[in-house]
This record gives structure tokens, sequence and C-alpha cells, in this order.
């Protein structure tokens, strides 16, 4: 997701869960703690069918679902459902969501401007360009978009950024050029998969060092051999897939291929570089917008009407006396009023994924507050985790079942977080070892669930690629399950080094440093 470089991480990270653990009176439900489980249990329902059953991948569709599963939610409260409001709303206001939210809304403009300002035809060109058969490319383009998706993502610490970005200018690329959509959507939520498991500064990687008490430059380098593990096994099966799967013929409306559209490529490596150099992610994106800007200018890529245009309505008052603005114009009998262009169009396309972030966090808390995660946890520590090997077995699995429901994946994390600790030292399990863990099931599985969050960042810029190249611009979310390799081979490194004990190692094997303060 996203990152800070100062103190203010980990100790807001601290606060979320002291949150988590307190704040206001606990909440009763008819039925029992198992009841406020209801809300994300119904969510959860609702998406499956949608998505599954009707092959539906409508983001509002499952805000919808979210909101009737609050509502329903509300008839289990006992008392005075207040509470039960309350608790919504300080779901709503942690800082876990905002922080997801900020880098979702900077990394729609920045991607947006790269796609409008040419870099897809740049990439065609580049294809075209290449020594080597049609066949040929299309059979590693898989492979190669997981690996260059991988380095941006452990650049700029943000896997959702990544599938933003990868979505609206790789992906129509490469279907444009006839590579197989959902085996190229997979690609990428692979290869943001990656970045968001092992970046320094990724949320994830802080969340899962700081919740179980170890710095984060260890964590990064105990976590790396799990991480390449699955990379290495997720690039092989991306070249056979590449290799059988079928392809389209190609768009017949393929773009002529320009170079110059490449130059985005400096756009791109300002981010990773401002980012690497450990400037927050929002300053880092915001350089790279500003770099997409003045590229689009001087080259004629993009004029600032195409970047940000305001269209005002016939009868205004007094916008007519301001076109002389390059940005405003006045609307005729076949053009309607309002603002548009890259700006606007890359923000406002994660509208809908705001507001289910917020609500599915908001559910996510009314579950802490009922009891439904304690009571599991409890559960779980007395009759699963009876040994060490069992014990990290329950974790694995334990992790796996809160990000099924809980698919924003830095929440996910810090809901169990706790659990994963106290199970952890109760077999004197090493810091290190609990947050590697912790942190790939919340990254792995964060991208493959057709409603988890990784999933729909992606999917939420496939509609406005439709209106431009054409309809094989969509994938349904269900359909690219199987194909998010990466993300399948990490939680199954885990779950064989759980049940092997390969890698295990107790606290007095190796003490963690200070916790970072990143």
């Amino acid at each position: 997701m996203s990152h800070t470089n100062d103190d203010e991480t980990t100790e807001d990270v601290e606060a979320e869960l002291d949150m988590a653990g307190s704040s206001g009176p606990d909440l009763e439900f008819h039925g029992g703690a198992a009841a406020s489980a209801i809300p994300l249990g119904v969510f959860v329902l609702w998406a499956v069918v949608q998505s599954g059953l009707f092959g539906i991948g409508d983001t509002t569709g499952l805000v919808i679902g979210m909101l009737v599963a609050l509502v329903i939610g509300l008839f289990f409260a006992k008392g005075d459902w207040s509470a039960y409001a309350n608790a919504i709303f300080e779901g709503m206001t942690q800082r876990v969501a905002a922080t997801a939210i900020v880098a979702w809304l900077w990394a729609g403009m920045f991607a947006q401007l790269l796609q409008d300002g040419g870099f897809v035809t740049g990439l065609v060109w580049v294809a075209q360009s290449l020594p080597v058969s049609q066949a040929t490319l299309l059979a590693i383009l898989p492979a190669v978009t997981f690996i260059l998706a991988a380095l941006l993502a452990t650049g700029i610490g943000t896997g959702y950024g990544t599938a933003v970005t990868f979505v609206t200018t790789f992906f129509p690329a490469t279907v444009l050029l006839g590579a197989n959509p959902v085996l190229m959507f997979g690609a990428i939520l692979s290869g943001a998969a990656f970045g968001d498991n092992l970046a320094p500064v990724s949320d994830t990687t802080i969340v899962s060092a700081v919740t179980q008490d170890a710095d984060i430059g260890g964590v990064v380098a105990s976590r790396f051999k799990y991480a390449v593990t699955a990379a290495a096994l997720a690039f092989v099966a991306y070249l056979i897939a590449g290799a059988t799967m079928s392809t389209g013929a190609g768009n017949g409306a393929l773009p002529s291929g320009n170079p110059v559209g490449l130059v985005h490529l400096v756009s791109m490596g300002v981010v990773i570089y401002t980012a690497v150099r450990g400037r927050h992610i929002v300053e880092a994106i915001t350089w790279g917008i500003l770099t997409a800007i003045v590229a689009n200018l001087l080259l004629g890529l993009e004029s600032l009407n195409g970047m940000l245009s305001f269209v005002a309505p016939a009868n205004a008052p007094f916008a007519e006396a301001f076109t002389w603005l390059p940005i405003l114009s006045m609307a005729g009998p076949d053009t309607a009023s309002g603002v548009g262009g890259s700006l606007y169009v890359g923000a406002s396309g994660f509208f809908p994924l705001i507001v289910l972030t917020l609500l599915i966090v908001a559910g996510a808390r009314i579950m802490i507050r009922g009891g439904a995660f304690e009571a599991i946890q409890d559960f779980l520590l007395s009759t699963a985790a009876t040994s060490v090997r069992r014990a990290e077995t329950t974790l694995v699995l334990g992790t796996a079942l809160v990000n099924a429901a809980i698919t924003i994946n830095t929440a996910a994390e810090i809901a169990i977080s706790p659990y994963v600790a106290r199970v952890g030292e109760s077999f004197n399990i090493n810091g290190y070892r609990r947050a590697n863990i912790l942190d790939a099931n919340t990254s792995a599985l964060g991208y493959i669930f057709p409603w988890a969050g990784g999933v729909l960042a992606g999917y939420s810029q496939m509609p406005a690629l439709v209106e431009q190249y054409g309809p094989e611009m969509i994938v349904s979310p269900v359909n690219v399950v199987p194909f998010v390799f990466h993300g399948w081979f990490l939680f199954a490194v885990f779950l064989v080094a759980a049940l092997t004990g390969f890698g295990l190692e107790y606290v007095p094997d190796r003490e963690s440093e200070e916790v970072s303060r990143v």
C-alpha cells in the first residue's frame, strides 16, 4: 500500500492497535460475540454470489452489499443502537483506511496521465521493434510483466498503486498485441503482491514488523528467501502459461507504435527514485505527476485541457468571461457541462472503491468491538495451537481466514496481529518469523480474492479502457483467481514452512534490533 518516512508511522500503527482493543464500551449482540461477525460474513456471501455466481465485478455493487450487511448487523445489536453506529464511525476514521485512499487517488491521477500521454503506444513500439516473433513475444509477456510490476511495487511500496499503473499502461498494450487478458491481469497482481510483501516502505511490511516487535530491516532480510522462492516458481509458471494458453489475434484497432511516449519511463523513474530515497509515497507520486505533466506539455503528448478541463453550462452567467483560459469551454448543443481530463478521470475511478474500503474497515471494527475476533483467537489457541508446528499452521490458516473477510490488506493485518503475537510468544517463536507469516498471507491473498482491495483497484480502471480500446479490456475478478501465481505460491511456501518447520526460528536464535522508525 503506502508508507511514511518518520516516527509517525510506527506511532500510528500502535495507535491503531490500541484502538482495536479499547476505545469505548464493548458491543453486545443477540447471539453472542459470534454475531458481531455477521456484517462481514454477509458481505463475503454477497461478494461470492455477485462475483462468483453471477460473474458481476461491479465495485459499486459490493458497496451496496456492505451497506446491506451493516444494516442487517444493526438488528442483532443489543441495547442502544448508537454504540453500533459509533463503531461504524470509529472504523471509517481509522488511519489505515485513509492511507490506502490517499495512495489510490495519487496513483490513479499519475497512471491516467501516463496512459493519456502515450505511454501505451510507446510500449507497443517497443514490442513491435523487438527482434522476436509475435508468438515468442506473447509467450514471454506475462513473465516479463510480472517482473516489471514486482520491481515497481518493491520500489514505491504500494501494490495497489502498481496494479493501477500497470492496468492502465502495460495491460492495454499487451492485450492489443494479442496477449491473454486474464493471464496479464494475473501477472500484474502477482507483481503487486511481491512488492507489497517485500518492500521495506510498504504498510504491510511496517505493520507486520511493528506488531511483532521486530525491526523492519531484519524482517525484510529474513523474508527474502520465501519471497524469491515464490517469485521464481511464479516466473516459471507464467512462462509455461504464456506458451500454452490461447491468446487473441490482437485488436484490429492496434495503435501505431510511437517511441515518444516512452518519455514517461522518466516519470516512473522519478517516483521510484524518490520513494527509495525514503520520501513519503504522496510526495514521490506528486513528483511523478509533475514530471508527467511537463513531459506531456513539452512534447505535445497531451494538452493542458486534456489533463484538466471545465465545460460550463451555456447559461452560466460569468463563465463566458473566462473562456480565454485553456482549461475552460462552454457547453454546446451536443456537449454536456462538467469537469474532465486525465486528473479527474484518474481520481474519480477510485470513488466506489474508496467507499467500499471505508465500509469494510467499519465492519471489521464492529467484529473487533463485538468480541468475535477474540473468541476466534481463544478457540484456536486452546484447541488447534497445541504444538509449534500446529501453532504455525494455525497462524497461516487464521490469517488467511481473516484476509478473506477483511479484504483491505493492512486492515486485516492490524486485526489479526495481536493473535499472531499471542500464539507466537506462547511457543517462543521469533518475531521475524511471526512477522513473515503475518505479512505473507496478507500480501498474497489481498490480490487473489475477487472482492479483495488489490484486485478491485486494478479492475476499477478497466471500464475506462473499454471505451478507448475495446471490450477485451475487461477481465472478471473471478476469472483471474487461479492465475495470481505468486500469491498462491507465497501462501503455499509459508504453509509448507509451517508444516515442516523450515526456517523456524525461536526467540533465543536471533534477537531483534530496536523496531525501526521509518
